[in-house]
């Protein structure tokens, strides 16, 4: 007999409007105080500390406008958000600083959130949904310099990019990015040489999220539908479909496979976490917590496995944190 999925490990309250994003930082060469980064609805980011389950502090850099991308830079200090104000926002956190260093003007009206890429010490690359509809700009940071512009070709009516995700194959490889789009397609781009690689149609309706890995070259793509579609990455650079799964309701807000790349969850329009075996797309949990639409989720990368947590954020203002299949 199946075991009763778990109840939360705990709950955190006092974002006062829908969480967005998440994002944890407890790795770290000395034991640092594990951290978790909320976005809410309300242009609030806070920094919640998971020993006391309490907030460190409360940023407020984006004109009480949505915030719907949070992810820190290196070390829990250096913290980039995104958010409706159409503006991108570096902070310096470091002894209890709370200033926004720096920011970016995207000019794009879309939810797309941006990926970062680390491609060496204190450089990164990030994607983001540029001013014209279809197209995805392409940044170094610090320096902000434009590295590329990703352009679809004439008579591809992929729509608004909804999804990013940028990455390589190990550090001196070039980079890639992956772009699920408002037709349902997900295109592979060559960044450095800013053409497409691949365009595979995954999905009736526009792509919600996805992600990849890079090691399996397997990602995996949800919708408004109820299909999660698994795709594959052959030699040749080109994107193929590797397998389908129905789900019971529709709507997939976000999709993250855990670090170890053992199990993946997924964020429901239906109030649900779902929680699969990555390798064959086995159904594991379903948790039930919220109350309404569950925005986003993420695995916490704790270097101790049975430390390792997930968090999922709601349009009911709470956080649930769960501690399930630490032990695989």
């Amino acid at each position: 007999m199946a075991l009763p999925p778990p109840d939360p490990q705990f709950v955190l309250r006092g974002t006062s409007a829908a969480v967005h994003t998440l994002h944890f930082s407890c790795g770290g060469p000395e034991p640092d105080i594990p951290l978790l980064f909320s976005g809410s609805e309300n242009g609030f980011i806070h920094v919640w500390n998971l020993k006391t389950h309490r907030v460190d502090t409360a940023l407020d850099g984006h004109g009480r406008k949505s915030v719907y991308c949070v992810r820190t830079m290196g070390d829990k200090d250096r913290l980039l958000s995104q958010g409706r104000d159409q503006r991108i926002c570096l902070w310096d956190l470091a002894e209890g600083r709370t200033a926004v260093t720096d920011s970016v003007f995207t000019e794009h009206v879309g939810f797309c959130r941006c990926s970062l890429l680390k491609v060496a010490q204190g450089r990164w690359l990030m994607a983001m949904a540029a001013r014209n509809l279809d197209e995805v700009q392409i940044l170094e940071l610090p320096s902000k310099t434009s590295v590329c512009t990703l352009k679809p070709e004439v008579g591809a009516k992929l729509g608004m990019p909804m999804c990013l995700k940028l990455w390589q194959l190990n550090c001196g490889s070039q980079p890639v990015l992956l772009a699920g789009y408002e037709d349902g397609s997900v295109v592979l781009w060559n960044v450095s040489m800013g053409k497409t690689l691949s365009q595979l149609v995954c999905h009736q309706e526009p792509v919600m999220s996805l992600d990849f890995d890079s090691e399996k070259a397997k990602g995996i793509s949800g919708s408004s539908e109820k299909v999660l579609s698994i795709w594959s990455l052959n030699e040749q650079q080109n994107l193929q479909v590797y397998k389908t799964h129905e789900l019971v309701n529709a709507g997939i807000s976000d999709i993250t496979i855990r670090p170890d790349k053992k199990i993946l969850a997924t964020a429901g329009w239906d109030h649900r976490i779902r929680i699969f075996g990555w390798k064959k797309l086995r159904p594991l949990a379903v948790l039930d917590y919220h109350t309404a639409t569950i925005h986003c989720v993420s695995f916490s990368d704790h270097s101790n496995a049975q430390e390792r947590l997930l968090a999922a954020g709601s349009k009911d203002q709470r956080i649930s944190v769960w501690s399930i299949y630490a032990q695989t």
